[in-house]
């Protein structure tokens, strides 16, 4: 059976490319995007079934990002990572009610992030 593919942005390169390693050793087809603006046209190319963004990034947060994507595919995927939710915390209660988001606390472990992305695979 194939893996998901996996769309990661993260502003924070070091951070993007350790997770990117990290999912592809599990099997995961995944690409990075370095920001919201280029992880929406790396969505609209990839078709990931699952985006795992950092929050707080220039041009656009992840939030905003996931938010855009719905207007595509309101069914969209996605956990949420960051090391300080602070300003964000309401739309991310609001993310996990409307559309089961996932929130991962950064610094996470690899068994947290296998563990919230086998949620959505079942």
């Amino acid at each position: 059976m194939e893996k998901a593919k996996i769309l990661i942005v993260d502003d924070n390169q070091c951070v993007a490319l350790v997770l990117q390693v990290m999912l592809e050793d599990e099997g995961y087809n995944v690409i990075v995007a370095r920001d919201g603006k280029e992880g929406y046209l790396a969505y609209l190319t990839f078709e990931p079934d699952l985006v795992i963004t950092d929050i707080q990034m220039p041009l656009k947060s992840g939030i905003e990002l996931i938010q855009l994507i719905r207007h595509s595919n309101p069914g969209v995927k996605a956990i949420y990572m960051s090391g300080d939710p602070g300003k964000f915390r309401a739309a991310l209660e609001d993310e996990k009610a409307r559309y089961h988001a996932c929130f991962l606390p950064k610094p996470f472990s690899k068994n947290d992030l296998i563990r919230s992305i086998s949620n959505y695979s079942g």
